[in-house]
């Protein structure tokens, strides 16, 4: 391969294809206004030429850099990773390049990675959640192009936003647990601080439970880090409880498998003695013995229905102000009525 292959100029190209410098350039701005055999023209002399266009250049000509920004709470999560994947699978249908940050649930640090996203000119922006700073609204606001706020509902209504309601999740499995008969709970969360979905399940879980005569105190629910150690260490302090919980809630698979291993270690068995529950559906889950009952969350659906939604408002299309996206309870061999 030649060594100026890369280096071609746009003039090379329409020369090669026999048009002009303008045609040569709306082939690849905007191909729609071209007859397709004087496109095709284009193409094939630009790819024989190896001609690259120059990113800078062409998001000064059209005013876009084709690239949407997507701000996620953590990276080491398989729940984020298939949404991010979804909406970067989307995107890249239509020609758009996905940025990523992460804030490990720090409100400041999110406010960096925003900016900076924002500093390199994306055209759209997605947020998990609605739990955000001030200044970080702030930013948005600023923002003239659009943003999604995703797996959360906006009771504001002053948000796009494309999610779920948290509150129906925990709400779901506490009357699922409760008419099987279970009376002692506790619920095993993540931090609720910066997480409005934690927050909501919790609230979920106290108001149905609440409505059925038991109260869910403050001293039965633990907040810990989302992970599988945590989740093993957050039932040694549940078993502690008097009287001992014949129910565990789990604010998500990754808690509840914690929970289930640590269980099955001390001689507890599931479901006879203890019943489990998570949310997400994590595809370990119902393969981990006994199948984890748990609550489907649409992760791939948000990631693909954030992207359409962005690029519809782009295109200038309306789009609903919020998109709820339903839940399914997926019950497994965790959970049974207790003895």
């Amino acid at each position: 391969m030649s060594d100026d292959i890369g280096k071609a100029k746009l003039d090379d190209v329409a020369r090669v294809a026999g048009v002009s410098l303008a045609t040569a350039s709306r082939a690849l701005s905007a191909p729609q206004l071209l007859r397709p055999d004087t496109l095709l023209r284009v193409l094939d002399a630009a790819r024989l030429l190896g001609y690259l266009p120059h990113g800078a250049a062409r998001a000064l000509a059209s005013r876009r850099t084709h690239t949407i920004g997507a701000v996620i709470p953590t990276l080491d999560n398989a729940i984020f990773a298939n949404s991010t994947q979804a909406l970067q699978r989307e995107l890249g249908e239509h020609g758009y390049q996905l940025l990523l940050g992460s804030h490990e649930y720090d409100p400041e640090r999110e406010v960096q990675v925003t900016r900076a996203l924002l500093e390199r000119g994306v055209d759209g922006l997605a947020l998990v959640g609605t739990d955000h700073s001030p200044e970080l609204y702030q930013l948005l606001v600023g923002f003239r192009s659009p943003y999604v706020l995703t797996w959360s509902l906006d009771e504001s209504e002053h948000h796009y936003c494309v999610g779920f309601n948290n509150r129906e999740v925990g709400a779901r499995v506490a009357q699922y647990l409760h008419h099987l008969g279970h009376r002692e709970f506790a619920v095993i969360s993540g931090f609720t601080a910066h997480n409005d979905r934690a927050r909501d399940r919790i609230t979920g879980v106290r108001e149905a439970l609440s409505a059925r005569g038991i109260e869910l105190g403050p001293q039965r629910v633990v907040e810990t880090s989302f992970s599988i150690q945590s989740g093993r260490e957050a039932l040694l302090a549940v078993l502690q409880y008097s009287p001992r919980p014949s129910a565990v809630i789990c604010g998500n698979d990754i808690l509840a498998q914690g929970v289930m291993i640590e269980a099955l270690a001390q001689g507890i068995e599931i479901p006879r003695s203890l019943s489990i529950t998570g949310v997400d559906d994590m595809e370990l889950s119902a393969h981990m013995p006994p199948g984890l009952t748990t609550v489907r969350i649409p992760t791939a659906e948000i990631g693909r229905r954030t992207a359409q939604h962005i690029l519809a408002r782009l295109n200038g299309e309306k789009t609903e102000k919020c998109t709820e996206l339903a839940v399914e309870l997926i019950v497994r061999g965790s959970t049974a009525p207790p003895l």
